[in-house]
């Protein structure tokens, strides 16, 4: 082998431990920017509202406890940020869809969920970004609200 090909053999091992040690960062992000963004570009169609932890309106009949669902998305190419917003915006769909299919106009209660341990802001979600993926998990209460 040429002295290139030996270089270049070299810095492939020298990459693989990097590439192997997978990235897990935690983000707490602001809820209502993404459920505004999320309204403003049509994916969710306002008829359900999203309430964190902490914010539930007094009154709320809750229809159904303890719901949930995690979403993941591809990361490549975009900032953690940016993907955390994609995976959040996919998890409000289903609980939107979720919520409607119950008869409730609400989700109350909204707590991060990832890997069943649990986050409880009344401003921010957590969100788990890596090189490749980027994730959330959330549980709410299905409600009717005035």
């Amino acid at each position: 082998m040429n002295k290139n090909t030996w270089i270049g053999a070299a810095l492939v091992l020298c990459a693989l431990p990097g590439i192997s040690q997978a990235r897990d960062t935690t983000h707490y992000l602001p809820f209502d920017q993404v459920v505004a963004e999320a309204t403003a570009s049509g994916k969710l169609d306002g008829s359900v509202k999203f309430y964190l932890a902490g914010r539930t309106p007094k009154g709320a009949q809750v229809i159904r406890r303890d719901v949930t669902t995690s979403k993941k998305t591809n990361a490549f190419n975009k900032t953690d940020e940016g993907a955390c917003s994609w995976a959040m915006q996919s998890a409000l769909i289903g609980m939107q869809q979720a919520a409607k299919a119950a008869g409730a106009n609400a989700v109350v209660d909204i707590a991060s969920n990832y890997k069943h341990v649990e986050y409880k802001d009344s401003q921010k979600y957590e969100c788990h970004a890596g090189a490749i993926m980027a994730g959330v998990a959330i549980k709410g209460n299905l409600a009717k609200v005035k």
